[in-house]
């Protein structure tokens, strides 16, 4: 695992989103992270519908097809940020 990238999801969930959510499993092809893209776009959580897993999947590609260091400090600064704002998804 790494400190940033896609957050990794039960084998329940795998199973189920990659027959429903179109390329749910290129996030795969790339270590899981502590924090994510998606996480700090308000993609976290429990996902009660499957357009919110379906956000957060777009969101973890665009991650991957636009890598970059400074995106990755940028991650990390809004997890920072996050965690002393408070935030109604954060478990």
């Amino acid at each position: 695992m790494s400190i940033i990238g896609p957050r990794p999801h039960m084998l329940a969930h795998t199973q189920q989103y990659s027959k429903i959510i179109n390329r749910y499993m290129v996030r795969q092809f790339v270590k899981p992270g502590i924090s994510g893209w998606a996480q700090v776009n308000g993609y976290r959580g429990e996902t009660e519908a499957p357009i919110l897993m379906e956000k957060r999947v777009e969101h973890d590609i665009w991650y991957m097809e636009n890598w970059s260091l400074m995106l990755d400090i940028r991650i990390i600064f809004l997890t920072i940020m996050n965690m002393f704002r408070g935030e109604e998804r954060a478990y």
